[in-house]
């Protein structure tokens, strides 16, 4: 669906000079339910009501603030990270279906990191991380200096080291610096895993890892894998059969589909996928 108006949102929306006091204030900002999510979702999506748009902008603020710290590791500025991250999670909540059956922040992470990554490309140059002098020297001299564009044998890199002035380990750092950035930011959907941890999307460092927090995380999906399962055995077989051909199938089935397999309507299969999601999520929270 189309929305006539343009999403404009006001508020703290933009980090200032003092950002610290801008994740304060985001972070204020009440936390929505999910009837509360659900109710202005609708009636953006249903009715254009701009000012609803805006309270789940407003609402989902400290979301782009977390992402935006795990990519600390690019020395990027966070107050312009964030705000990228700001223009993805609007064209998130413009996009968002609340029939579709998910939350905001699972759908909006998305366009959220979209924005981020394209922010990072546009901004990590070669030249930022050639900051001694040493590497700078090395920078504008490597590449017309390589014989190749194969990687520099010892021999190479060590006649190259004394050419320059260097030491042969900064050759090395700053030909793999140089190599990094001519590759895709992320790996292409097709690679395998020998060669999609090559991309640097896979080395984005996260100054902000906790090992606790990270077990905690694993454990409580876990859990939540567990409860999933468990509830699902208490649905009957055909809504048991319609939800994991919805949502847990590789290949997902359309309404059409089902409709066609069970013989009834498409909006009949959508209302016994709303009433067992209902019932998963009633088992889950129990």
């Amino acid at each position: 669906m189309s929305n006539g108006k343009s999403l404009q949102v006001m508020g703290p929306v933009v980090p200032g000079r003092d950002l610290t006091a801008y994740i304060a204030s985001v972070n204020s900002i009440a936390v929505l339910t999910p009837e509360q999510e659900r109710e202005l979702a609708n009636q953006y999506f249903y009715e254009n009501n701009v000012d609803a748009a805006r309270q789940l902008v407003l609402a989902h603020l400290r979301f782009v603030v977390h992402l935006a710290k795990s990519y600390a590791g690019y020395g990027l500025s966070q107050a312009d990270l964030i705000q990228e991250g700001n223009v993805g999670l609007m064209k998130a909540v413009k996009r968002f279906n609340p029939d579709v059956g998910v939350r905001l922040v699972s759908f909006a992470v998305h366009w959220i990191k979209a924005e981020m990554h394209e922010f990072i490309l546009r901004n990590w140059r070669i030249v930022k991380i050639a900051t001694t002098k040493a590497q700078r020297k090395l920078f504008f001299n490597l590449r017309s200096s390589k014989k190749s564009l194969g990687w520099l044998t010892n021999d190479e890199a060590q006649a190259m080291a004394e050419e320059l002035g260097v030491d042969a380990k900064v050759v090395r750092q700053m030909e793999g610096r140089m190599s990094s950035y001519d590759m895709a930011f992320d790996a292409d959907p097709d690679a395998d895993d020998d060669v999609a941890y090559k991309s640097p999307a896979y080395f984005l460092e996260d100054e902000t890892s906790d090992m606790a927090e990270s077990i905690e995380a694993a454990e409580w999906e876990e859990t939540t894998n567990n409860s999933l399962y468990l509830a699902m055995g208490e649905l009957d077989e055909r809504s048991r059969d319609i939800i994991t051909s919805r949502w847990l199938a590789e290949d997902k089935a359309t309404l059409h589909e089902l409709a066609a397999k069970y013989n009834v309507s498409a909006e009949r299969i959508r209302q016994l996928e709303k009433n067992a999601m209902d019932k998963v999520k009633a088992m889950i929270a129990a």
